[in-house]
C-alpha cells in the first residue's frame, strides 16, 4: 500500500465515564455494539484492520466490496462492522461470523451480511489527518462517503442534551451507550475518549464458582456463577460476577466453602456420571475447553451490577458481571428474568440512515 498510514494503525481508545458533562468540548456519537474494524483503500486494494491488528477482510467479504463502492481511493477510516437482525443490532450474530470455513463465511455474508458504520477519518489521499480536531475530520468524513444500505456515517452531536436523548432511545436499537470525542487530535493507543454506558442491577442466584486461575482448589475463587428462572422454572447460567481483589478472593473462597456440601446432588447444570455440565444459555464460540466448575447449593443471592444482555430470552449477560452486595432478604426463587429492565424500543433504520440529527451538528 502507497497510504500514508498502512496497518496495523492502533485505534483511538476510551475510558468510562459516569454522565454526560455539560459546556464540554466534545463530539458525541452513538457507541456502536459491534467489531472496531479500521478501514484501509489504496485503490483496488481494501485492509480490514480489527482493533487488536489483525486482517478480517476473509470473515467479511461483502464488506470489502461495499467499501470499495462507497469510499474514494486512497483514505484511511475508523468505524465498526455491526450485524443487525429484526430492527435491532445482534452482537451474536455478528460473532458467528468468525468462522474458519469458507463456505460458512460465505453463507453468513449472505444470511446476516454486515454493516459498516464510520465515524473518522485518519488519512485522505496523501494528508495524515490524526493532528487534526475532531470536528474538522468530521467534515471531511461527510464529504467523502457514498452511502449505501451498507455503508452508513454515524450520527454525531455536539450538544449535550441530545446525547442525553440519544442515551435513553437508542439503546432500544440495540446500541451500546454514547461516546464523547474530544474536539482534538486523533491518538492511537490512547484512551482519550469518553464513554458513557448503562449499567443495571439484578439480584442472581450464585449457582457455582469457579477457583482462581495457578491456584489450589479451595484457595481463592475466580468467579461466581450466576443464575436467573425462566418463565418455565429452569434455571439459566447467565454469566459471572468477578473482577475481585486477590483478598476478596480468598474471602469467598471460605464463604462458599459451606455451600460446596450437597451443591452437585440435584443441581439443573449437573447431567451424567461423567462430571460434564450443561450450562444453559452459556455457549460460547471462543473457548474451546471445558472450564471447570464447582456446583453450590443453590441458597444463596447477590446483586451484581450489568451492562445490558444479549441473545434471545432468555438472555444472559453480555460481559462479566460486577459484584454489589449480598441479598440474604432475597431467595433463590424470586431471581427471575421479570426483574431485568427492557428497553423501550427503538427504529435502528432511523440511525443508520442519519434521520436524527443534531441541533448543533459539527458540520
Amino acid at each position: 500500500m502507497s497510504l500514508p498510514l498502512t496497518p496495523p494503525v492502533q485505534p483511538m481508545l476510551a475510558k468510562p465515564a459516569k454522565s454526560i458533562p455539560d459546556d464540554a468540548d466534545l463530539v458525541f456519537e452513538p457507541k456502536w455494539d459491534g467489531f472496531r474494524c479500521l478501514v484501509f483503500r489504496d485503490g483496488p486494494e481494501v485492509t480490514l484492520q480489527s482493533r487488536s491488528g489483525k486482517p478480517l477482510n476473509r470473515y467479511f467479504p461483502e464488506a470489502v466490496t461495499a467499501l470499495l463502492a462507497a469510499l474514494p481511493n486512497r483514505v484511511v477510516l475508523d468505524g465498526e462492522l455491526v450485524v443487525d437482525r429484526d430492527g435491532r443490532l445482534d452482537f451474536d450474530a455478528l460473532s458467528e461470523r468468525i468462522h474458519p470455513a469458507k463456505t460458512r463465511v460465505d453463507l453468513l455474508a449472505e444470511k446476516t451480511p454486515s454493516r459498516f458504520i464510520a465515524f473518522d477519518v485518519l488519512a485522505l489521499d496523501d494528508d495524515v489527518l490524526l493532528d487534526t480536531p475532531a470536528v474538522d475530520r468530521r467534515r471531511v468524513l461527510e464529504g467523502l462517503l457514498s452511502l449505501s444500505d451498507s455503508v452508513h456515517l454515524t450520527p454525531a452531536t455536539t450538544d449535550s442534551d441530545l446525547a442525553r436523548q440519544w442515551f435513553t432511545i437508542f439503546e432500544g436499537a440495540g446500541l451500546d451507550g454514547v461516546m464523547g470525542k474530544p474536539n482534538g487530535p486523533y491518538t492511537p493507543n490512547k484512551r482519550t475518549m469518553l464513554k458513557f454506558k448503562h449499567t443495571r442491577t439484578a439480584d442472581c442466584v450464585v449457582s457455582g464458582i469457579r477457583w482462581y486461575k495457578d491456584t489450589e482448589p479451595g484457595e481463592a475463587v475466580g468467579s461466581l456463577m450466576l443464575g436467573l428462572y425462566d418463565n418455565t422454572g429452569a434455571l439459566n447460567h447467565v454469566g459471572v460476577a468477578g473482577s475481585f481483589t486477590a483478598t476478596r478472593r480468598r474471602e469467598l473462597a471460605q464463604e462458599m466453602a459451606e455451600l460446596i456440601p450437597g451443591g452437585a446432588e440435584d443441581h439443573p447444570w449437573h447431567t451424567d456420571d461423567h462430571g460434564a455440565s450443561r450450562l444453559p444459555g452459556a455457549v460460547s464460540r471462543w473457548r474451546t475447553t471445558d472450564q471447570p466448575w464447582v456446583p453450590l447449593r443453590l441458597e444463596r443471592v447477590v446483586e451484581v451490577a450489568y451492562e445490558h444482555t444479549e441473545g434471545a430470552y432468555p438472555s444472559r449477560f453480555r460481559h462479566t458481571a460486577q459484584f454489589r452486595r449480598w441479598r440474604p432478604d432475597r431467595t433463590p426463587d424470586s431471581c427471575t428474568y421479570e426483574q431485568l429492565e427492557e428497553p423501550a424500543r427503538y427504529d435502528l433504520d432511523s440511525v443508520l440512515k442519519g434521520k436524527v440529527r443534531a441541533k448543533e451538528d459539527p458540520a
